[in-house]
């Protein structure tokens, strides 16, 4: 985890930031809140397809039927600062983990944890739903929900 020791904030990252990332920012900042953390929590993609855009539709019905909101989020790059600026940058799969380290700086790789690190599952990808149906995006909530339920234990024992 962090070189500091306490984590006050977390970046999810995906590809386009329009379904697994913002689902993650979503449900994480849900349960951060439930568990009394206070924490900011972000999403971004590491490439600029819909930059401004609000999440996909399909990641916003199936996250509002399980009770969480995306609808005020909005899609965003990956910046040079947001790898100073947050204390843990979690993407959502290999492909996306690969292109931090290229452009993350030396000094805050340690910041890069793979989000299934932090659940309990035979998954170890978020895989993404973009072209799959709504099952897809049904089986990536509930990867977030026990990937983010991980993660907020292991930030509430650092406290």
């Amino acid at each position: 985890m962090a070189k500091s020791g306490t984590i006050n904030s977390v970046l999810f990252v995906c590809l386009g930031n329009i379904c697994r990332s913002p689902t993650a920012e979503g449900v994480f900042a849900t349960k951060a809140k439930q568990a009394g953390l206070n924490l900011r929590i972000d999403s971004a993609g590491t490439a600029g397809y819909h930059v401004g855009a609000a999440p996909d539709k399909r990641s916003q019905d199936v996250a509002r039927a399980s009770g969480y909101d995306l609808s005020k989020l909005k899609c965003r790059r990956v910046t040079e600062s947001d790898f100073e600026s947050f204390d843990l940058i979690i993407p959502m799969d290999r492909e996306n983990e690969r292109n931090l380290h290229k452009i993350c700086p030396d000094e805050y790789k340690h910041k890069i944890y793979l989000m299934m690190k932090f659940a309990n599952s035979e998954y170890d990808e978020v895989p993404d739903p973009y072209y799959s149906g709504k099952r897809g995006f049904e089986l990536v909530l509930t990867l977030i929900e026990q990937a983010s339920d991980g993660l907020i234990a292991r930030i509430a024992k650092m406290t």
